[in-house]
């Protein structure tokens, strides 16, 4: 296996050629332009959700603490292949070093599976919030959530340290034409000319872990907090608590739904320009609405910038 790992590392020269739309310029300079918007907004979105949530005092909860880890993650996913992205859509030859594509592989599978299971605790946090307000502080102690988001942490880059040591031990036969616009899992496993059952197992197996089963916890969760909310008797609390759930909740569906539709489909199946349009969802679409959603239906953060805006002046 080591031999066949050399052979294959030197058979292409230490590069891979990235496809993704390259056939079609006019469609290549649209999705730079949306590249582009998506990844600046996501940077200036996430990066002022971190600033707001450590300089307010007030916002020093497990939510923001969450909710922080969060937006790091997404400014850190999306950085991982997005400025190479970019750059690719302006380049002939759009290639990607050997050691560039294991590094972009690698942390992106890390930071995606360290949101999904995130994403999962944060609607544990909003359960302990709404359905045990009195044992909320207990049951969310800062030691607890620390240790949360650190497994979090561990679990996401475990699984893709897995993964990334299988893919890359494959031989690849001098075949080094990646159909897409970043080294992905999926797209990657179409490469090897030996077979991938395993690796495709493997996938499988990791997608419910970190897809699958955190989407039905979350699941659980709501079913709680929907039976919760519909005892609170007054209009006023009752529509607190959605304001406060339904922002995870979109969040949740649009980075869920669209990683679980490209992860859950074999690899051997051909869907092309349909599989890259959707991971552009997933890796920069829901990075750049998770603070705009979080942001604009928050009245802690409204009233963080209004009393900084005040200051100011």
């Amino acid at each position: 296996m080591e031999t066949s790992w050399e052979t294959s590392n030197q058979s292409y020269q230490g590069e891979f050629i990235l496809l993704g739309v390259s056939d079609r310029p006019r469609l290549e300079m649209l999705l730079f332009a949306f590249v582009l918007v998506c990844y600046m907004m996501t940077l200036l979105g996430n990066t002022t959700i971190i600033v707001v949530s450590r300089l307010d005092a007030e916002l020093h909860t497990p939510m923001y603490f969450f909710l922080s880890n969060l937006s790091f993650i997404d400014l850190c996913f999306t950085t991982s292949f997005g400025p190479h992205m970019l750059v690719n859509f302006w380049r002939k030859s759009k290639t990607i070093t050997y050691g560039g594509c294991v590094a972009e592989l690698y942390i992106s599978l890390a930071l995606g599976s360290t949101e999904c299971v995130l994403l999962a605790v944060m609607s544990y946090d909003r359960y302990a919030a709404i359905c045990h307000p009195l044992r909320y502080t207990m049951m969310m102690s800062h030691c607890l959530s620390f240790m949360m988001v650190a497994v979090c942490w561990v679990s996401g880059f475990s699984v893709s340290l897995v993964h990334t040591v299988m893919i890359f031990r494959l031989p690849l036969c001098g075949r080094n034409q990646i159909d897409h616009f970043f080294c992905e899992l999926p797209a990657f496993l179409k490469l090897p000319c030996v077979d991938t059952s395993l690796n495709e197992v493997m996938l499988f197996s990791a997608s419910v872990l970190v897809l699958l089963i955190p989407v039905s916890l979350i699941t659980i969760s709501y079913g709680y907090i929907a039976a919760a909310v519909l005892r609170i008797r007054s209009a006023e609390g009752r529509k607190r608590a959605f304001n406060t759930c339904s922002s995870h909740l979109m969040v949740v569906w649009l980075f869920y739904g669209t990683a679980i539709f490209n992860y859950f489909q074999p690899p051997s199946i051909s869907s092309r320009d349909r599989h890259k349009m959707i991971s552009l969802f997933y890796t920069f679409v829901a990075t750049m609405l998770n603070p705009l959603i979080y942001t604009l239906r928050n009245k802690d953060v409204h009233k963080f910038t209004l009393k900084a805006l005040l200051k100011k002046h």
